[in-house]
């Protein structure tokens, strides 16, 4: 199991994601019955082919309302594939996961078998199409007379791909910010969830305690994608991490754009006649600031600005607590350069005045 499964499995292991989970990405009324207050986690035994044991897959019992209870059987699937034959696999594991139950004396004869909730959370980048009972699976005839002696099986999958970004970014949901992270269209868009993820923690002070395991997920998961060299000490502040990486990935953004108009420079150079050289070069260098220009006016619309203010005034809120007006106004009045210098002094700054003054 890599660093980010093993974080994974340990964010799924915390009884309020699994409920996040349940209430935002299946049916209603399937949640509706279950106690997830109650919830607990099953130490189970499960083993794959090679003989050791299985740590993608978690089981919660969750009472019901009715006085039972129904055992989520969650998948874990890091595969960058999709495993055709999963319901068999699920179909084992519920066989196991019954097994042990009557092993362990939970069950006796007469109680029968509770109900298990088999769910697949999928992260691969195809998008899931196996199976999803075992009666696809099984060659026979619709109307065979031997269906009624066959296994029956069906799982539900979450693929955290298959969900639109604007979609999930209207879901007041740590699970949804979380699929954001996962499955971003761009690393604009991975920045933007990160800076979501802090916000609601911030609006959710009595959530569950899992800003220092997300924090590791988007180190993680910016290392992967080369953005953060795994040597560089980071802050231990969920936030003071976004925020760095925030700047740092705008920075990255600014280096492309000028690498991109610098290239396209030199190909019009080495493409101008000889005779005309001194003349086409001097088109090329207006067009180069032509474009920079361009470019810097088109990211300060997207609120490049905007956005430095808004990380700074949550760093500030964070570290100080209220902030006076005259604060406020200074950061909304400030440059670009002034918001990134301001950033760097947060990181050991006393007071608010040593904040401004470096």
């Amino acid at each position: 199991m890599t660093d980010h499964d093993a974080i994974y499995h340990r964010l799924f292991s915390h009884p309020e994601m699994v409920a996040d989970l349940l209430h935002h990405f299946l049916d209603p009324a399937l949640v509706s019955s279950l106690d997830c207050s109650r919830m607990k986690r099953m130490n189970t035994k499960f083993t794959a082919q090679s003989g050791e044991r299985r740590r993608g897959d978690i089981v919660w019992e969750i009472p019901t309302n009715h006085g039972d209870s129904v055992y989520v059987l969650l998948i874990l699937e890091f595969q960058s594939g999709i495993d055709e034959w999963m319901v068999l696999r699920l179909n084992v594991y519920c066989g196991l996961l019954y097994q042990q139950l009557v092993d362990e004396r939970q069950l006796k004869g007469t109680d029968g078998l509770p109900p298990i909730l088999p769910i697949v959370l999928y992260n691969g980048k195809p998008r899931w199409n196996a199976a999803s009972s075992l009666q696809e699976v099984i060659r026979l005839p619709e109307h065979s007379t031997l269906w009624k002696y066959q296994p029956q099986l069906r799982y539900h999958v979450v693929d955290e791909g298959r969900f639109p970004e604007e979609t999930l970014k209207k879901r007041d949901s740590l699970m949804a910010i979380f699929m954001r992270m996962e499955c971003p269209a761009d690393i604009q868009s991975l920045t933007a969830a990160c800076e979501d993820l802090v916000t609601w923690f911030a609006t959710h002070p009595d959530g569950p305690p899992l800003k220092g395991l997300f924090r590791e997920l988007i180190i993680t998961n910016l290392e992967r994608l080369g953005k953060v060299d795994s040597t560089r000490i980071l802050p231990e502040e969920l936030e003071e991490v976004v925020a760095m990486c925030s700047y740092d990935i705008r920075d990255l953004i600014k280096d492309h754009v000028d690498k991109v108009t610098a290239g396209i420079a030199e190909d019009m150079k080495r493409q101008a006649a000889a005779d005309m050289k001194r003349q086409v070069a001097a088109d090329v260098e207006r067009q180069v600031a032509d474009m920079k220009r361009q470019v810097a006016a088109d990211m300060e619309r997207q609120g490049e600005l905007k956005g430095k203010i808004q990380i700074l005034l949550k760093m500030m809120q964070r570290r100080f607590g209220t902030l006076p007006d005259w604060v406020d106004q200074k950061i909304t009045q400030a440059d670009s350069a002034s918001l990134d210098e301001w950033g760097l002094n947060m990181m050991d700054a006393q007071s608010l005045d040593t904040v401004f003054s470096g």
